[in-house]
């Protein structure tokens, strides 16, 4: 029976949606950005970035916050107004024209980037049944894949015509992708609020200020096994800007290969994850399945680099072209295996009525990669050479190996939790208590970004 690549009509299709547009946005902006801001604003490479990397520290940071604040407010409406927040940031950019506005506006875009992500995470919660999940956000995964290549491919065009109104009119684009998806989220109805698990004895309760309460210290802040999955998913992620910035430079610089090479391996990348993502995912059931997805794809990764690292002997041309192509390979499967778990065991280790907070301290793995992985990668694998790569390698095996542990001490600390208030619309009636500890055989593990499962 064929995968769909678009879910079913219903809440799934509708965040599908969104995230097409926006990544299709998305996908001309990042092509465009770093010429626009150098030639355009005219800031040198070392002002962007730092300014970049500054940004995305404040994005990791307001992550949890932003989240929490979904969890009280309700999901729909925060990642709407997040959606729009980002569009009026990425507008913002049009005007730039100095360092420090600079700085300021990316700060702000990646903290919209980095809250909507959480508060789309817990409105997928909210809308989509347990069981249905991790193969809901493949298909997200996909869609966002088709978007960022359709998007690059307009953003090629602005870079053939190489004007200012060109890289102007991305910008613009990219500002409206997002106000659509803004519009296209308003249309999910709003998931129906649950009761949040009563903290433990000596535990201190999340206040309320509306309320008059103390300010809110956000519970995931204080779950220690929940943060350890979410670093070692940390380090896994690290495979981010592996194909975008240490490939390339590797290729260049340690090999023999033509520079078109690079862009052979991203169009293997982008489609490999739009065809096989969903298929992959249908292997993760539960925290098991997720645990064990994770540990393959950290396998996978390990074999990936060990490939990567031969592709600099002295070879024939079509044989360092295949070398490449199956390191290429083996990389995009253990992605999608990795990403496919950690989607799992985020949900599932996270308490009912906290998806948000939790959603945004696992998502922070995602701006932390983005900010240290470039340095990090390069000093490995450009200044290293082969050694790095299985140095690398070596990271990948140790977080997938050691994932299962730390789920399981995770899954025993779980908070918790009373029988639900009420039941979000995509549950049934029979289906309205949550069951703090689900045994073994139904409990969920997604490691995009979580240890036993992840982008």
């Amino acid at each position: 029976m064929p995968v769909r690549w678009i879910p079913a009509a219903g809440p799934a299709r509708g965040l599908a949606v969104a995230q097409l547009v926006n990544s299709l946005g998305d996908g001309a902006y990042y092509v465009c950005s770093a010429l626009y801001f150098s030639q355009v604003v005219g800031l040198s490479a070392a002002q962007i970035g730092l300014g970049l990397t500054l940004a995305w520290g404040v994005g990791a940071v307001a992550g949890v916050p932003l989240g929490a604040l979904a969890d009280r407010r309700g999901p729909r409406g925060t990642a709407v107004a997040l959606a729009l927040a980002t569009a009026v940031c990425v507008a913002a950019f049009l005007g730039v024209r100095s360092f420090l506005p600079f700085v300021l506006a990316a700060c702000a875009y990646a903290t919209a980037q980095c809250g909507l992500a959480a508060a789309r995470q817990s409105l997928l919660a909210g809308l989509v049944g347990k069981s249905e999940r991790t193969g809901v956000l493949a298909h997200l995964q996909s869609a966002l894949n088709a978007g960022l290549a359709l998007g690059a491919a307009l953003g090629g065009l602005a870079l053939h015509v190489g004007t200012a109104g060109a890289y102007l009119t991305v910008l613009a684009l990219d500002a409206v992708a997002f106000a659509g998806c803004a519009l296209l989220l308003a249309r999910l109805p709003e998931p129906r609020r649950r009761t949040a698990p009563a903290p433990a004895e000596g535990d201190p309760a999340e206040g309320d200020p509306a309320e008059g309460g103390p300010a809110p210290v956000p519970s995931v802040l204080r779950d220690g096994p929940y943060a350890l999955v979410a670093a070692l998913n940390m380090v896994m992620l690290l495979r981010m800007p592996l194909i975008s910035v240490a490939v390339p430079l590797w290729i260049a610089g340690h090999t023999t290969a033509p520079g078109w090479t690079v862009s052979a391996l991203l169009v293997l990348n982008t489609g490999a994850v739009m065809l096989f993502q969903v298929r992959t995912a249908a292997a993760v059931r539960d925290l098991p399945s997720a645990v064990r997805t994770v540990r393959s794809g950290g396998v996978l990764m390990l074999l990936s680099c060990a490939v990567f690292a031969g592709s600099a002997l002295d070879a024939p041309l079509w044989a360092l072209f295949a070398v490449l192509l199956i390191a290429a390979g083996l990389q995009v499967w253990g992605e999608m295996r990795q990403s496919a778990g950690a989607w799992q065991i985020s949900f599932d280790l996270a308490p009912a009525g906290r998806q948000g907070q939790y959603q945004g301290f696992f998502g922070a793995g995602v701006p932390v990669a983005r900010m240290l992985g470039p340095l990090l990668l390069t000093t490995l694998i450009v200044t290293w050479g082969p050694p790095g790569w299985l140095v690398l390698g070596a990271l990948f095996l140790g977080a997938g190996a050691a994932m299962g542990p730390a789920v399981r001490r995770a899954e025993r600390n779980r908070p918790t939790a009373p029988v639900v208030a009420s039941v979000g619309p995509s549950e049934p009636p029979s289906t309205a208590r949550f069951r703090p500890s689900e045994p073994p055989s139904t409990a969920r593990l997604r490691p995009s970004e979580p240890p036993s499962t992840a982008r």
